[in-house]
């Protein structure tokens, strides 16, 4: 009987430890919070985000990350710049280094915007607080999706590596939202 208790307990002890391993450097659960990510991500979305991947690389352009922007709050918002980029906006189109980028993913939101108006207001990363001249080196430029309601670094500036938590990878909850981000 005893015997049966130890093995009990050491399938514990071993189960919370690998279930803190696995939260700690591999995967976080995230609750998205606000509408700065529509039509992509949708408040109350449960998302999966992965640690893992920035361990062994950096974020590539267009990935949904996760960061803290505060010591209390975690933003999650689309990368933009690189580091080494000029990024500017013009007439509603994205120019990394003075090329226009297609943005796919609002594809969607420029066809329902009014005639007259821009998803994206111009601005170039010199007007951005920090007046860099492009992306510094270990930091990101990244914007919501929802340009007209998004604090990010247009009012945040560019945000460390450092400061990255993970790429957002997989909404799980609600059921008719599961779906891989991109």
């Amino acid at each position: 009987m005893k015997k049966q208790w130890l093995d009990w307990i050491k399938a514990f002890v071993i189960a919370a430890v690998l279930a803190i391993v696995v939260r700690v450097f591999l995967f976080a659960p995230v609750v998205v919070e606000g509408p700065s990510m529509l039509p992509t991500l949708h408040s109350s979305d449960h998302l999966i985000v992965s640690k893992i991947n920035y361990t062994l690389g950096s974020p590539e352009r267009f990935e949904v990350v996760v960061f803290h922007a505060t010591e209390k709050k975690d933003y999650i918002k689309r990368v933009i710049g690189l580091p080494g980029d000029h990024v500017e906006y013009k007439n509603d189109k994205l120019y990394i280094n003075g090329q226009e980028m297609a943005e796919p993913f609002l594809k969607d939101e420029k066809e329902h915007v009014d005639s007259g108006q821009m998803l994206t207001d111009d601005f170039t990363i010199e007007e951005l607080p920090g007046g860099y001249e492009e992306v510094p080196e270990n930091h990101f430029l990244v914007l919501g999706d929802n340009r007209t309601n998004s604090t990010d670094s247009r009012m945040l500036g560019v945000i460390p590596a450092d400061q990255i938590v993970g790429e957002a990878i997989l909404s799980y909850w609600p059921l008719n939202r599961i779906e891989f981000i991109n």
